[in-house]
Formats: C-alpha cells, structure tokens, sequence
C-alpha cells in the first residue's frame, strides 16, 4: 500500500474522531451549563426544576458515554471531566438539601476524582446555602451546612492518593478549609447573638411581671 493511501485511511480514521470530540465538547458545555443552573434552582429552593435539569444533564451524560466508547482517548479529556465534576457537584448538593446524606458516585456513575473535586466544590454552596439560612434566621439550617462542610473536608484531606492524582483537589481544599473558617465565624456569631436576644427577652418578661 502506498503512503497515500495510508495516509488516506489515516484521514477518515482522524474525521471520524475528530466529529466525536466536537460533540463530546458540545455536549460536556451543555451537562455544565445545566448542572450549574440545577444549582441554581437548588438556593432558590425549586426542586422540581432542579430535577428536570439534572435529568437533562443525566441524559447527555448517557450520550456523552456512548460517543466516547470507542474512541477511549477522547473520554478523559478536560471538558468532559469538568462537566462530570459540576454534574457531581449539584447532584450531591441536592441530595444534602434534600435528603441531608450524601452522594454515593458509583449509583450515578461518576467517575472516582470527579466526584471528590465536585464534592469539594461543593463546599462553597454549602457556605452559600448557611449564609442564605442565617438571613432567615434559620441558625439549625445553617450549623448543619457547617457541619457538612467540615465533614467532607476532613475526609478530602484523608485520602492519600487524592493529591497525586489530581492535584486541583489540594487547591480546593486549602480554599474549602478557608470557607469552613469563615462560615464558623458566621455561625458563632449568630448563635452569640441569638443568645443574647433570648437572653434580653427572658429578662424583659421577668421585669414585666414584677
């Protein structure tokens, strides 16, 4: 066979891969886009929007998987990753607010280091989600939003291996730790403050009743 015609096979081969990965791209944007709007209507408390998108996202997801089959070189690439980890990130996220436990990866399919960085982004929505309680006065919502922060923090921090094998998840966990500090703060504060006004309270009626 000729190099030209090697070549040429070569090029049919490239075409075919080449059509995979525009829509692995196209369709990694969209499962991002629409887990970061399921976010969204998570704060907003709209859980059957919030379905709906992780259902559209869950369906991409399944197209993604069968586009990338038989081309395996494709399925590790950095889009794709990054809509797997917003994908794990809402997913968990809604499971918390919802269910308050939280998300076993291998029931949805995510891969192992996706969803330990989502479950690490996901420390910011939770700081989000305390403050958003203590606005309402909602201290019991916003102490166990702290109490998921810190919990998935300690266990980030105790994989060994997490480290080496994406290196992103240290970054993650040294901004995490840094909004768990804040968010205590926020919380203690609160709680200060609530005391103090039941305290001013309770006194008030005594003095009334005198």
């Amino acid at each position: 066979m000729s190099l030209k015609k090697i070549f040429r096979s070569l090029q049919k081969e490239l075409n075919v891969k080449d059509e995979a990965r525009e829509k692995l791209l196209s369709y990694s944007r969209t499962v991002t886009r629409t887990s970061k709007q399921a976010i969204l209507m998570i704060h907003r408390s709209r859980f059957s929007d919030t379905e709906e998108k992780l259902r559209q996202a869950r369906e991409k997801l399944e197209e993604i998987k069968k586009i990338s089959s038989p081309h395996p070189e494709l399925a590790h690439s950095g889009s794709l990753n990054a809509a797997y980890e917003e994908y794990a990130e809402a997913l968990a996220f809604f499971k918390f607010v919802k269910e308050e436990k939280f998300l076993d990866p291998k029931e949805f399919g995510i891969p192992t280091i996706c969803y330990l960085s989502g479950l690490a982004d996901m420390i910011g929505e939770l700081r989000r989600k305390a403050l958003d309680s203590l606005k309402l006065g909602d201290l019991e919502t916003a102490e166990k939003c702290l109490s998921a922060m810190e919990e998935v923090y300690i266990e980030l921090v105790s994989i060994e291996n997490a480290h080496g094998l994406a290196p992103q998840i240290r970054r993650k966990t040294d901004v995490a730790r840094i909004l768990i500090e804040s968010t205590r703060g926020d919380v203690t504060t609160e709680t200060r403050r609530s005391l103090l006004e039941t305290s001013l309270k309770t006194l008030e009626e005594k003095l009334n009743n005198r």
